[in-house]
């Protein structure tokens, strides 16, 4: 049954701040109460399992890997009352208009992601996605500096912060990451 009203919640913050995580206990949670789910996730993420969502905590949930917003319409089954959408920053900018249309169908739309880059500035699609939805919650991690709470996710190449006019995704270089405070979060230009 699809519900009375549909809507969009996004769930943000850095990496690290349980993100993945929580969408998937909101799934569970609607698996439970026998509602229809169905994950999607972007192609490009590729660092667990293909057809799963995984946190780094371990925890996981099928999904769909998708090239592009659009493709989650056409892969949503007509009784499905509930979508997960994690790594919503990966996105096109079609993610807005596919989670609008969803939510005005009478579906509840879950979305994680980051809501700033390894700069701190905002990430792809995820501003528009937070003012257009009902709900945000804004996850903290624990900065890996002085251990207060974090909001910000900093990478390091070759152990070193990355540089500002450093690429916004990089696939396959030797890079990592950490949660930091703002204090501690460094891009240097």
């Amino acid at each position: 049954m699809k519900h009375i009203h549909g809507s969009v919640e996004v769930v943000c913050g850095s990496m690290f701040s349980g993100k993945t995580d929580e969408l998937i206990r909101r799934m569970r949670r609607a698996v439970i109460a026998r509602q229809k789910v169905q994950v999607f996730k972007p192609a490009i993420d590729v660092r667990y399992a293909v057809e799963k969502v995984t946190s780094h905590a371990g925890a996981d949930f099928d999904a769909t890997p998708v090239e592009k917003a659009a493709n989650i319409l056409e892969k949503l089954d007509a009784d499905t009352t509930v979508v997960g959408v994690d790594e919503a920053q990966f996105f096109d900018d079609g993610i807005l208009e596919v989670t609008t249309r969803m939510a005005k169908n009478g579906i509840r739309v879950l979305v994680a992601g980051l809501d700033q880059d390894f700069r701190g500035e905002p990430f792809g699609p995820m501003p528009m996605l937070m003012a257009e939805a009902e709900h945000v919650d804004k996850l903290q991690a624990i900065c890996m500096v002085c251990g207060e709470p974090a909001s910000r996710t900093q990478r390091l190449v070759n152990g070193k912060p990355a540089r500002y006019d450093d690429p916004v995704v990089i696939v396959g270089a030797s890079e990592m990451y950490e949660a930091r405070c703002r204090k501690h979060h460094e891009v240097p230009r």
